[in-house]
């Protein structure tokens, strides 16, 4: 079932890369060409300023390792994944534009994520889609190109229990096929802030530990270097988070329990 689960998650890394039109690339995000335009870049700062003294009066969090992040120049994010407000609390709290990605539900299923979503330019994944995947990867390495943050959450979706799950390898293949520096992240107490199936945020203290930058050797379209570059990256992060990690997919645990 995991070798099965493998295969579907790395199946678009290593087929043939057609070229994808504008229209179809406008579908999954429409970033890998340019960079956001000027005043949805301004719009987000002013969202921005106004959301982090928010974030830090209701999650009074505890930042470690900022330093870590660069000032200018790309770096791929990759945090382990508790809670959908991950996603936007990290960007709110650190000083440069992140771009994250984030499953499709996340811009249709509540306006006000869509619209911050969209606003920062985040790119949306259908989970199910090799193809998709494969897209999202492919504009986030136009992204890191450019010299601007990404960030990712390798596990794929969160986890069911609070332990740190199985890393999907479309993080080892950005890192491998880019050359960017990987920063792992350890996210906690976000799950308490919105716990799953609430729908209104409530004040829980948070963490936030950045770890120092990774660089890896190997080939992208090799299968096992992508497996040993993720495993890697998933082993920062559990030395950082402290969490039991579990070397399966939480994906799997979830379709076997049928959460979502």
């Amino acid at each position: 079932m995991h070798l099965a689960e493998e295969a579907t998650a790395t199946s678009a890394l290593t087929s043939s890369q057609a070229p994808r039109s504008p229209a179809r690339r406008l579908a999954y995000g429409g970033v890998a060409d340019r960079p956001i335009n000027q005043e949805s870049l301004l719009l987000y700062q002013v969202v921005k300023f106004a959301a982090a003294p928010l974030a830090h009066a209701m999650c009074r969090p505890h930042i470690s390792g900022a330093a870590h992040v660069p000032r200018s120049g790309p770096a791929i994010l990759a945090a382990n994944h508790l809670s959908m407000l991950d996603s936007f609390l990290l960007p709110a709290l650190l000083p440069r534009h992140v771009t994250f990605t984030a499953k499709n539900e996340y811009f249709s299923g509540n306006p006000v994520s869509g619209f911050f979503m969209k606003l920062g330019g985040s790119l949306p994944i259908d989970r199910e889609s090799a193809h998709a995947a494969q897209t999202m990867l492919d504009e986030a390495a136009a992204l890191l190109e450019r010299g601007e943050l990404f960030g990712i959450h390798p596990e794929g979706t969160r986890s069911p229990d609070g332990r740190l799950y199985r890393g999907k390898v479309g993080v080892a293949w950005l890192a491998l096929k880019t050359g960017a520096p990987v920063l792992p992240v350890a996210l906690s107490g976000t799950e308490k802030v919105l716990p799953v199936g609430a729908s209104v945020p409530r004040p829980a203290k948070i963490g936030i530990a950045i770890g120092q930058p990774m660089r890896f050797t190997g080939d992208h379209t090799k299968a096992q270097d992508r497996r040993r570059v993720t495993d890697e990256i998933m082993a920062a992060i559990q030395k950082l988070s402290g969490q039991e990690y579990v070397p399966v997919y939480a994906a799997s645990v979830k379709a076997s329990n049928g959460s979502n």
